[in-house]
């Protein structure tokens, strides 16, 4: 059988006399979309459109529904700042070296100090602490502790996460500086990643790719620890699972998730740039958070006629 052909439909759906630089979201899908989910994707479609005209910045987005591989995209493939988000690309790395040898998850190490600050909790404590690699990443992916991320990628080396990004295909994601090192922003080396590869890299770490089953589990356990700065999670039922990390950085805000939404798990990413106002970016993030859930929470309780049956 040939391959299906991927179409694409762009709506402009309050927009028809904008400005050139005006640029509309987007859903592609193989195959034939059902009619009635077609206008469920383009009125979602329309309220992404809707936020990036309100916001004073620059929007990317990404999202996919891993049932059918439908998608959702504004600037899909633009480059963005990552801030915190790239922390994901050093948790999968620290989980491949543990998988192939290269290190012990519960081997212990003390934190030098000084330590590094700008968030969580290492930078509070005293010199004595000891702690694992794995509890670490738990420090990393909980509270963003921005030492802890420091210590994992001395440990796994930032050539490394690098080069396993160029193996998942997702060489427009770079760790290029360690966390607070702002001579390395200065001059430019900047962490890095597009909507679709944060996206792609936050499936990977939820899926356990190339790790077997049990340390899989247990990636799976670390990730989906919720910090609680997450801007993608305010637009989330608070039990649903989900991996999320976000960023934030003067004129950033993004995020990149993986939502374990039974019957129509999806991946999203949010990213921003040039942000005249941080709190709106923030605000962005949760809309259209709350937008993609409200959508396809309604896809996985519905038959095909659309009717819909609360889990009550």
């Amino acid at each position: 059988m040939e391959a299906a052909l991927t179409r694409r439909i762009t709506f402009l759906p309050f927009l028809l006399g904008a400005p050139a630089l005006f640029v509309a979201a987007s859903f592609t899908f193989a195959d034939e979309l059902p009619a009635k989910e077609a206008v469920l994707l383009a009125r979602l479609s329309a309220r992404i459109d809707a936020i990036e005209a309100r916001l004073d910045g620059v929007l990317g987005v990404y999202v996919r529904d891993l049932k059918t591989g439908h998608t959702i995209e504004l600037r899909a493939d633009e480059v963005f700042p990552t801030a915190s988000s790239i922390k994901l690309a050093v948790l999968y790395e620290l989980y491949r070296q543990a998988a192939e040898g290269g290190m012990i998850m519960g081997e212990l190490t003390r934190p030098p100090l000084p330590r590094v600050k700008g968030g969580g909790v290492l930078q509070e404590l005293g010199d004595r602490v000891t702690l694992s690699w794995r509890d670490l990443a738990v420090l990393m992916m909980g509270w963003s502790d921005n030492e802890a991320t420091n210590l994992l990628i001395r440990r796994v080396g930032m050539d490394a996460v690098n080069r396993r990004l160029d193996a998942l295909s997702l060489g427009r994601t770079r760790l290029r500086r360690q966390m607070m090192d702002l001579e390395a922003a200065r001059r430019g080396d900047e962490n890095v990643s597009t909507p679709r590869e944060i996206a792609r890299l936050a499936e990977v770490v939820a899926t356990g790719e190339g790790v077997a089953r049990a340390a899989a589990d247990d990636l799976l356990l670390v990730a989906t620890i919720r910090d609680e700065g997450s801007f993608f999670r305010r637009g989330l039922p608070e039990e649903q699972r989900a991996v999320s990390k976000p960023g934030a950085l003067e004129g950033v805000r993004c995020e990149a998730a993986w939502v374990d939404l039974p019957g129509r798990r999806y991946v999203a990413a949010v990213m921003t740039g040039y942000l005249q106002h941080e709190k709106d970016g923030e605000a962005a993030i949760a809309e259209i958070s709350a937008a993609v859930y409200q959508t396809f929470d309604r896809l996985a309780r519905a038959s095909e006629h659309g009717r819909v049956i609360s889990p009550k």
